[in-house]
């Protein structure tokens, strides 16, 4: 089903030894104008303004045992089998208005608690063009972030800082000169550094910016940097502000760590793109039969206004299998809306145990290089050198491009050669 102009709709899995439709129908209502039971001033009028509607029920297999334990249904005695299936339910867009934490209440809040499920999890939400409109929109995007590295077309090649703590401000400015004549695109701060004792921001975005400055004076090359500037409201905006001062051109901010009102507050603040790390989705998306999945997650964010989401990377040395990966990717490049007026698609950033060896499974799967191709290890475990590390990468992105195997395309390649024998065989 496709979204009503005046309607939501999320998609769900649930588990439950009860009728699926039933509970599809206490969902609806717990999530709208209703709770276990009708209350004086739910009147008819009211209830077919602000209910929320079960769109569709499509039951699915069964299960011997409840994937979560539930006291509810066990102190009831209720027994299996324990039932599956895919709901969609359609909410008002006018119980929530264009506010963002109490629309994440109210696809994704006391859903996850409810006594008649044994599993659920919000896999997809739908927002209507008008309703879209509403909110916060990339600054940067896809076709920003190109313009601000200079890269009209290729993917962009970015690493990040290693190690991942401890460096001073001099120490990653150091470090952050030698990947920039090195050749990147794109460096980002990890996720656990933001603040630190000992590289403070006020004193690490200095620092690197003139370095940055520096290669960009020499080269023509503008290399953005993303600074994670994580941490309380104020204290972001006050170091975006730094970046930009310094001639910046990208924030980064831990998504789940923030919250979305941090992140909406951060957006509206800053002119730069915003690179929003998912750190922390694992908890969320691992289980099959609980938390959220990426498109719902993406939807979400993307309604704070970032440019940059995170999705992992392919045969990476995380969980998610590869289909999830390219998954994550194809959302990002799908419109929130049907017939917005505006692009609001986002950059994936592929990362985690990406190397040379890598992109020829991301082409393949992705046919397109609009994305973040992120190597750290793959770049500065090169046994040549950081330089030839990016070599290789881009050496290995020409190869796909023309069609070439990467082993053919080593013979005139040295750099990606070397990073064939090295991490092919680890």
């Amino acid at each position: 089903m496709s979204c009503n102009e005046d309607r939501i709709l999320a998609g769900y899995v649930i588990e439950t030894p009860l009728d699926p439709a039933a509970v599809a129908e206490v969902m609806a209502g717990e999530q709208s104008c209703g709770t276990f039971t009708r209350v004086a001033g739910e009147t008819d009028e009211l209830r077919a303004r602000a209910r929320a509607t079960v769109e569709s029920v499509r039951p699915l297999d069964e299960a011997d045992r409840p994937s979560l334990s539930n006291a509810f249904l066990e102190r009831r005695g209720v027994q299996g089998p324990w039932r599956r299936a895919r709901i969609e339910i359609s909410f008002p867009t006018a119980n929530i208005g264009a506010n963002l934490p109490t629309l994440a209440s109210t696809v994704a809040g006391n859903l996850y608690d409810l006594g008649e499920v044994t599993g659920l999890r919000l896999e997809t939400l739908r927002v209507p063009a008008a309703y879209r409109a509403g909110f916060d929109f990339p600054r940067a995007g896809i076709a920003g972030t190109r313009r601000a590295v200079g890269l009209p077309e290729g993917a962009l090649v970015g690493t990040i800082i290693k190690p991942n703590v401890g460096l001073s401000a001099g120490q990653t400015a150091e470090l952050v000169g030698r990947l920039c004549a090195a050749g990147v695109d794109f460096i980002k701060d990890d996720e656990v550094c933001a603040d630190p004792a000992h590289a403070p921001l006020a004193e690490r975005i200095p620092a690197v910016m003139r370095v940055v400055r520096a290669h960009a004076e020499r080269t023509g090359k503008r290399v953005m940097v993303a600074f994670n500037i994580t941490g309380e409201t104020d204290a972001m905006r006050r170091h975006a502000d730094l970046v930009e001062r310094e001639g910046g051109s990208c924030v980064m901010a831990s998504l789940n760590a923030c919250g979305y009102s941090a992140i909406q507050s951060l957006r509206r603040h800053t002119p730069l793109a915003l690179h929003g790390h998912r750190n922390g989705f694992g908890a969320l998306s691992r289980h099959p039969l609980l938390g959220i999945g990426f498109q719902a997650y993406q939807t979400l964010w993307r309604l704070a206004g970032v440019d940059h989401m995170h999705v992992h990377g392919l045969r990476g040395k995380f969980s998610q299998s590869d289909a999830e990966v390219v998954e994550a990717a194809r959302d990002c490049y799908t419109p929130l809306a049907r017939g917005s007026a505006r692009d609001d698609t986002v950059m994936p950033a592929f990362s985690s145990g990406q190397w040379a060896g890598t992109v020829p499974a991301t082409w393949e799967a992705i046919g397109r290089d609009d994305l973040l191709f992120m190597a750290g290890g793959g770049i500065l475990a090169h046994p040549d050198g950081p330089a030839a590390g990016v070599a290789s990468i881009r050496q290995a992105w020409a190869a796909v491009r023309a069609g070439v195997p990467l082993a053919e395309q080593a013979r005139q390649a040295p750099e990606l050669a070397r990073a064939l024998a090295f991490f092919g065989s680890r």
